[in-house]
């Protein structure tokens, strides 16, 4: 293994530890002094689901679960709902297109239940302000919990 990718390795089982050991609170109540660049998990009856990054704490967080976020911007709700709705297969093609489930009333329900269910999550965050070891820190953090949500598929 190089020695820079190493130590950036080395470094993430404190971070992982501190993102474990921090409060849980209400995804759309932050307390004041947050960070906004972060590594967050959503959590549901002690159940870890979905680990992610951003540079905007209370915003993505927001984005996760308003009742206005849209299919581009709450994309772990949209993954809750095709799970629902049994549309787990992305594709390019209109029809099954993202556009195109969320023109499906049944769709469109599991998806503002989805993001309802998100609201009632918990959600424990860390600060890491470097973009790398955020990025290496998500996937340490997703796979050391087995988070069932988190693919890491590319579009």
């Amino acid at each position: 293994m190089h020695p820079s990718f190493a130590e950036v390795v080395a470094s993430l089982e404190p971070a992982f530890q501190k993102l474990l050991a921090a409060s849980p609170c209400d995804p759309l109540q932050i307390p004041r002094g947050a960070p906004k660049s972060a590594i967050y998990l959503l959590s549901e009856n002690d159940a870890a689901l979905y680990v992610g990054r951003t540079k905007r704490l209370r915003e993505r967080l927001g984005n996760h679960c308003r009742p206005g976020a849209n299919h581009k911007k709450a994309a772990f709700a949209f993954r809750l709902a095709r799970e629902a709705t049994g549309n787990l297969r992305a594709t390019y093609r209109r029809e099954g297109s993202r556009s195109a489930l969320m023109d499906n009333a049944v769709f469109a329900s599991a998806f503002g239940s989805a993001k309802e269910r998100i609201r009632a999550m918990q959600v424990r965050f860390v600060e890491e302000t470097d973009p790398i070891r955020q990025t290496i820190l998500e996937v340490y953090a997703a796979v050391s919990l087995g988070t069932p949500y988190n693919d890491f598929e590319t579009h």
